[in-house]
């Protein structure tokens, strides 16, 4: 897999940027935990040109005000089926399904990632989305994933902690 060929990467939420299990609130609404040092690995994403995106099954104004707050233009909520909302994501990014990355966990995700260039599934995804991964992540959802995709597409693109802008927040 060329990781220097690609220009961007579409995340699913729950099982990927959050663990699979999660709690919830007295209004019965999930409450995701999001993993620190993906989300420094994703700003700095957006700092050094990748267009990354967020493909969610959920609803959740909280997981939305995260991911714009870590400069994530590309956010689409309540997607039952992803695979439109990927396709919509490459014409609004003007980006080709070979030069992206989709990283899913569960059946939901199986259209969009075989669309993708190259797909990424957690270590504990579901057992047939690791089987059609090109790449399945030591880390399981919600512990490092997309620190783990994205640094290594970073360091394969010479930008991973390249100047002292990578540094801060």
């Amino acid at each position: 897999m060329d990781l220097t060929k690609i220009k961007g990467i579409a995340f699913d939420v729950d099982g990927v940027l959050s663990p699979s299990t999660i709690p919830m609130s007295e209004d019965g609404m999930p409450c995701r935990m999001l993993n620190i040092k993906d989300g420094y690995a994703i700003q700095l994403a957006v700092k050094k040109g990748l267009k990354l995106a967020i493909i969610s099954g959920g609803r959740s104004d909280a997981v939305e005000l995260r991911y714009r707050s870590l400069g994530v233009k590309y956010i689409y909520m309540g997607a039952a089926f992803k695979l439109p909302l990927f396709e919509q994501w490459l014409k609004d990014a003007d980006l080709e399904a070979r030069e992206v990355i989709f990283v899913g966990d569960d059946i939901p995700d199986m259209h969009a990632m075989r669309a993708a260039g190259l797909s990424v599934a957690p270590a504990d995804a579901a057992l047939q989305v690791k089987e059609i991964a090109t790449y399945v992540s030591p880390c399981n959802g919600g512990h490092g994933v997309a620190r783990d995709i994205i640094e290594q597409v970073l360091t394969a693109q010479g930008l991973w902690m390249d100047d002292e802008h990578a540094f801060g927040w």
